[in-house]
């Protein structure tokens, strides 16, 4: 698990940059600037969020976990499937991109 993901996402929830949902983040996808999908998203609807982050040029990160770690991480009580950030810098983009290819290699 890629430690800077896990404060982007720390840091995103506390100034409420955040967008949490497939519905909402599907619907926000032009705001978006980085998407992360958790292993509990449907092959069919992780096929329509790559579709669609495509032709928004928005790239897309694979978390290595379930909802449920996804939303502990968020540090909250519910699942989380997906997760959109509204703002975050592209030096911390190109990082977690990075760090997630790496973690994907080593497995």
């Amino acid at each position: 698990m890629s430690k800077l993901l896990e404060k982007s996402l720390k840091d995103a929830r506390k100034e409420d940059q955040l967008t949490f949902g497939t519905k909402q983040v599907l619907n926000s996808l032009k705001n978006s600037k980085l998407i992360v999908l958790s292993q509990s998203v449907s092959k069919e609807m992780v096929e329509k969020i790559e579709s669609d982050a495509k032709k928004e040029k928005v790239p897309l990160v694979n978390f290595q976990g379930t909802s449920v770690a996804l939303g502990r991480l968020c540090g909250l009580q519910f699942r989380i499937s997906t997760i959109s950030f509204t703002s975050i810098t592209d030096a911390n983009i190109k990082s977690i991109l990075k760090d997630t290819e790496a973690e994907e290699k080593n497995e």
